[in-house]
């Protein structure tokens, strides 16, 4: 692999080559919000919330790139494509750069701007890109950077506003012997582009005072667009005429084909020299148009729309084609459920003290068999008689029915889903639910927490009522449970999460008074609280809950992790349960696991190891007693686009891992299934092991408690393991000590009662 190399003024380093994860991982980004377009070697690229794809003129192929594949997952402002030297640059918010070139696997980071300290992070910002004689003209919040696309390396960076201080330049370009660059509220400003001096601030002239959004050069002329979206042309004798004011933002200016397209929130048009139209789109079939971007050449329009992706109109014609990857309906997904073959999102979000103001209108997301299905908001609320399934914050499917799916509603209900098509939205008017009030005001029906029992009973939470914990029948009853008697429900933001015991005893979160449990054979309930004799919690804010295979319960709150290792014991009569952390030697000190962290998921996996969401620190992925970090993911190790994951979900069979992020959805292709009923489906992969490989070979398809031995092919043992749950790990060494030569090697699989047996075999090949 080549490497490259990037130095800033004194010889410091500030790039790093970063890594592609696509053996392991996947990304779910959606891609409808389009924020930029380029275009060359007849490809448009187009540079989405925070992934990227392109679009192949030719053979009509779609690529995508993500953090799966390197990138940050940052948010993109602007990108641009290199035709001269195949490099495709991407622009971000917080002033990183990236660079993609054409056959090569890594993408560069470069952080000269991130990492400058000199400039203040809210000036960071990448406005736009202009390439000149092999350089690279950066407009920012701060001014403007030159960055030399041959060498990879960055020359000067000008501040240009009075007495050299820093100003937003919204866009450039050189027509020479200037070049000229617009600021959103220091003018247009203009300097000799061969000048060696740009550097000094007193080498630019003020041309024209006021706000400016874009400039480009047509022909011998420049046109640029004010703060009152008036086009301005300046002709090279020193004259400025108004040529056309539009009514609503202009966003863009872009040059290809000698044509200048100019977009705005709700149109695109391209004009030749002299300032002449030569099309425009105002309205398209089947789109309501809301842009963000848009290009133009080869006699067609390309609109980056704010929610359905690109869409290509020809020159003349309102019929668009559009060009949208495979992806979920937003890239800010907060609930998420998984059964086999498939996964639920849901996007409606409440803040870390519960409060879903603003209401959030969004649709939701499946994902089966490789493919999304998107449902529209407008599609849930017609779907169910004009109701309005805002703030869906939680997803259960029925592990009895699959197709059967359930969401709750932060403020309107209970949104039930049968094979894609919604139903029915439970709320006061047509079940026992009843909306709440916060002293005078109209809280609505704030459902969250949801779980099935062992009977098929769905149990789920509604706050700011009496009776808050309610049940439903797989026939469809009703049953609703005081819990006034235990804590004031009033008083209490929010009852959170659910997890149900193997004897079908009901453990609920709440955001002031720790954990409560309901055990339906005595009706009766107990609390768990913080502080050493009222439950040893290390806050009361709960926002985590699942059992373990032990059916021991662990708990995640704002402040730490417990676990509670007899919650059979939680009913006794006048006990106060005790919660216990889990501790851990580090350096030969003891110390607290996940000390103070903020525990957002906690899920349990098929070998009962648990991976657990923070909202700070990325995932742990610990052993079954908690005493091993097995893995630690991290936007810095891994391809999640921030460290603040909102939830998860286990697909059982594949034991893929889905992580929702605040910045994206992305997937692990973890190897710990649920443990089969037989030893029918036993596989080793991959299969064979070919030279390069460096991972593990997944033995899969066992049964619980199955152990696997693996021998060379003259009976030595090389491996053996019993497995947790339906698959094990080999790592192709012989006990650690040292990698296993090429050949064939025997898997010897027998289950836990001696009553069945497999054998597999896997080729190694060095």
């Amino acid at each position: 692999m080549k490497q490259w190399a990037i130095a800033f003024l004194l010889l410091i380093p500030f790039l790093a080559a970063s890594q592609n994860f696509e053996d392991r991982w996947t990304g779910y980004f959606s891609y409808v919000s389009v924020k930029d377009i380029s275009q060359g070697d007849n490809k448009i690229f187009v540079g989405a919330e925070n992934a990227v794809f392109t679009y192949d003129l030719s053979t009509q192929q779609i690529k995508t790139l993500s953090t799966v594949n390197g990138l940050s997952g940052e948010f993109i402002t602007t990108i641009h494509y290199s035709e001269a030297f195949k490099l495709l640059i991407i622009g971000y918010e917080n002033g990183l750069i990236e660079i993609v070139k054409d056959g090569e696997e890594n993408i560069l980071k470069v952080v000269d701007i991130l990492e400058k300290q000199t400039i203040p992070p809210d000036k960071k910002r990448i406005n736009n890109f202009n390439e000149y004689n092999g350089k690279l003209y950066i407009a920012t919040k701060y001014g403007i950077s030159v960055y030399d696309l041959a060498a990879l390396e960055f020359g000067d960076t000008y501040y240009i506003g009075d007495g050299g201080t820093q100003i937003n330049i919204t866009q450039t370009t050189v027509q020479e012997p200037y070049i000229f660059a617009a600021s959103a509220s220091n003018g247009m400003r203009r300097a000799l582009v061969a000048d060696d001096n740009l550097i000094d601030y007193q080498n630019w002239t003020t041309i024209m005072g006021g706000s400016f959004s874009a400039v480009e050069k047509l022909g011998n002329e420049l046109y640029a667009a004010n703060g009152a979206n008036t086009i301005l042309r300046f002709t090279p004798n020193g004259t400025t005429t108004n040529v056309q004011t539009f009514t609503s933002n202009v966003l863009k200016f872009r040059l290809a084909d000698d044509l200048l397209t100019i977009t705005t929130a709700n149109s695109i048009q391209s004009y030749s020299e002299g300032f002449v139209q030569e099309a425009s789109v105002t309205n398209v079939q089947d789109f309501d148009l809301n842009l963000l971007s848009g290009y133009a050449f080869g006699s067609n329009f390309y609109l980056g729309t704010a929610e359905d992706g690109l869409l290509i109109v020809p020159f003349g014609s309102t019929l668009p084609s559009q060009i949208l990857p495979n992806g979920p309906i937003r890239n800010r997904p907060f609930a998420l459920d998984a059964s086999p073959g498939q996964l639920w999102v849901s996007f409606g979000e409440v803040d870390i003290d519960y409060n879903p103001y603003p209401l959030s209108r969004y649709g939701i997301s499946h994902l089966k068999d490789t493919l999304w299905t998107n449902i529209p908001y407008e599609d849930l609320r017609a779907s169910v008689g004009g109701g309005e399934p805002t703030d869906l914050v939680k997803v259960t499917i029925n592990p009895e029915d699959p197709n059967e799916v359930f969401m709750s509603s932060f403020e309107k209900g209970l949104l039930k889903i049968v094979e894609e098509n919604p139903t029915i939205l439970y709320n006061e008017t047509n079940s026992p639910l009843d909306r709440a009030l916060i002293g005078t005001v109209d809280a609505g029906i704030r459902l969250f927490g949801s779980e099935f029992d062992g009977q098929g009973n769905l149990w789920f939470l509604q706050s700011k009522l009496d009776k808050g914990l309610y049940k439903l029948t797989p026939n469809g009853q009703f049953q609703n449970f005081d819990i006034s008697n235990i804590i004031d429900p009033i008083s209490e933001i929010a009852l959170t999460k659910i997890a149900i015991s193997r004897e079908n005893n009901v453990f609920f979160g709440t955001y002031k008074n720790g954990l409560l449990g309901y055990n339906p054979r005595t009706d009766s309930f107990n609390k768990s609280g913080n502080g050493s004799g009222s439950g040893n919690l290390p806050s009361t804010g709960v926002r985590a809950l699942a059992f373990d295979a032990q059916n021991r319960l662990w708990i995640g709150t704002l402040k730490g992790l417990r676990v509670l290792y007899s919650p059979g014991s939680f009913f006794d009569e006048g006990q106060t349960p005790e919660t216990q952390p889990i501790i851990i030697l580090e350096n030969g000190v003891a110390q607290e696991l996940l000390y103070e962290q903020s525990i957002t998921d906690i899920e349990v996996d098929g070998s009962n190891n648990k991976w657990i969401a923070t909202a700070t620190a990325g995932v742990f992925y610990l052993s079954p007693n908690g005493q091993e970090t097995l893995l630690r993911f991290t936007k810095d190790n891994s391809p999640l686009p921030t460290n603040n994951v909102q939830d998860m979900a286990i697909d059982p069979f594949t034991g893929v891992v889905y992580f929702a992020t605040t910045q994206g959805l992305v997937a692990y292709k973890g190897s710990a299934t649920a443990p089969s009923d037989n030893l029918e489906n036993v596989h080793a992969f991959p299969n064979p092991v070919r030279p390069g490989f460096y991972g593990n070979v997944t033995i899969d398809g066992l049964t619980a408690k199955a152990n696997v031995k693996i021998t060379d092919i003259n009976g030595s043992l090389v491996f053996e393991q019993t497995s947790e749950g339906g698959s094990v790990l080999w790592d192709t060494t012989a006990f650690g000590k040292y990698k296993v030569r090429s050949g064939v090697y025997l898997v010897l699989v027998t289950t836990d009662d001696n009553l069945e047996t497999k054998v597999s075999k896997i080729m190694i090949i060095r």
